[in-house]
């Protein structure tokens, strides 16, 4: 990766299911360390938390992070990303990768990945990664966002729906859709974005898209513009986030540190 790339880990204190998310301790270090560490193992030159809480500001500053003050009535977090963009004066061509506060064991082969792909798609905006779906249950799983990519490697369209659905599998899905699996491919997509600074500033002139409202999905909103996203599997196995107190005791099993 020789173009230089910046990621900008959103952290928000309040979350209706896990409040405090990016503070919970995990073996012994803050949620947002821990993502913080991952991405500063990447070959970003340069990773930045934005948050909008003084108390999250403060722990990062602790661990020595950068912090970038944001407001706190963003509706999104590609919002958020905009606004941090602008406070820190970057290119318009500069990429830009956005890293979930809640990925603790995001891998930073993937942070390089998404970031290199953009650089060499000139005609994408954004960039992002999915990975196979090998069980019915995920397939039809709403909170799985689904991704169909083209022959070329631009999305066509992300959905909660069972994308794409064989005919054969009728309505009911059920035996059928699992005898039609070995047939196709489904791809889950995963959540981490490259943008380009110019794509952010126009993605914040533009009216939530009347998909992207339906679906409670944001990259909908740069589809329904035209804006070429480019998706490719993931090199490396990415777990899944921390949304819930479940997530966060199974995270803390799987580093060997038992629940309090």
């Amino acid at each position: 990766m020789t173009m230089p790339f910046s990621v900008v880990i959103p952290a928000r204190y309040a979350s209706s299911r896990l409040p405090g998310k990016p503070l919970q301790l995990i073996a012994g270090l803050p949620m947002v360390q821990r993502v913080w560490q991952q991405a500063s193992a990447s070959g970003a030159g340069r990773v930045v938390i934005a948050t909008d809480d003084p108390r999250i500001a403060d722990c990062a500053a602790g661990f020595g992070a950068e912090v970038c003050m944001t407001r706190s009535d963003h509706p999104s977090g590609t919002d958020r990303l905009q606004e941090v963009a602008a406070q820190l004066g970057l290119d318009d061509e500069h990429i830009v990768v956005n890293v979930q506060g809640d990925e603790p064991l995001i891998p930073p082969t993937v942070i390089d990945q998404v970031a290199a792909n953009l650089a060499r798609h000139p005609e994408a905006g954004v960039a992002t990664l999915c990975e196979t779906i090998d069980s019915v249950d995920a397939l039809r799983d709403p909170n799985v966002v689904k991704v169909v990519p083209r022959a070329d490697g631009m999305a066509l369209y992300f959905s909660r729906a069972t994308i794409p659905w064989p005919r054969d599998a009728g309505l009911g899905g059920g035996d059928a859709l699992q005898q039609a699996m070995p047939m196709g491919d489904w791809y889950r997509h995963i959540g981490i974005y490259a943008y380009r600074t110019a794509f952010l500033h126009r993605y914040i002139t533009w009216d939530p898209a009347p998909l992207e409202q339906l679906e409670q999905l944001e990259q909908l909103r740069a589809l329904y513009h035209g804006v070429g996203i480019h998706v490719e599997e993931a090199r490396a196995a990415v777990p899944g986030g921390v949304d819930t107190p479940a997530d966060l005791d199974r995270l803390r099993r799987y580093l060997g540190e038992v629940p309090a």
